[in-house]
């Protein structure tokens, strides 16, 4: 049997989370969805799932809808259930830690502040797995970091936000056919830290 490649966007589910700075992995599963005709519409395992084939390769697309903080769970019945070694796996999310419209692909690594990436470490007991950081910045001054990452892009950033996910998904199909280090060298490349 080939292997299965599982592809999973952090964020929250419901209307009110949706386009929000958090809910970057799955607008990365979104266009990733459209482009390649991938419907992400079955209930299994606490995601949204929808498998089929990127450049020739089997995948699963996956949003956890547990809520953000405990999208491990979710993760982790999936690798179980498909048998998936976590090489395998790629996981996409919002780093406050990478400024804004910054894109990071790593083979593996901590979580950084980031509680979803905390939950999927915990439950995996690993973080030997690729994943892609979408840079959205710190709090402005003042502002409670859950209400930063809870809320919007701005109209001044929305267009580099979009580009940073666009980027992460062709970032995630180019890995699928391609590994992780030959991501690295693509996509880390050219931009600023």
């Amino acid at each position: 049997m080939e292997k299965l490649t599982v592809i999973a966007g952090l964020g929250n589910p419901g209307r009110k989370h949706e386009n929000t700075r958090h809910n970057a992995g799955f607008l990365a599963v979104d266009l990733l969805s459209g482009k390649y005709g991938i419907r992400v519409d079955r209930l299994k395992h606490r995601a949204l799932t929808g498998d089929g084939t990127i450049n020739g390769k089997r995948v699963l697309l996956v949003k956890p809808q547990t809520f953000m903080n405990l999208s491990g769970e979710s993760i982790r019945d999936i690798v179980q259930w498909y048998k998936v070694p976590t090489e395998n796996l790629i996981v996409i999310y919002d780093d406050v830690d990478l400024p804004a419209g910054t894109l990071r692909v790593r083979a593996k690594g901590s979580s950084g502040t980031h509680n979803g990436m905390k939950s999927v470490i915990y439950q995996l007991q690993s973080d030997d797995f690729p994943r892609i950081r979408i840079g959205i910045g710190k709090a402005p001054e003042g502002w409670e970091l859950a209400d930063y990452v809870l809320g919007r892009f701005g109209s001044d950033e929305a267009a580099a936000a979009a580009k940073c996910i666009e980027r992460a998904a062709e970032a995630a199909a180019f890995m699928v056919s391609e590994g992780v280090e030959a991501a690295m060298n693509r996509f880390n490349g050219d931009q600023k830290d």
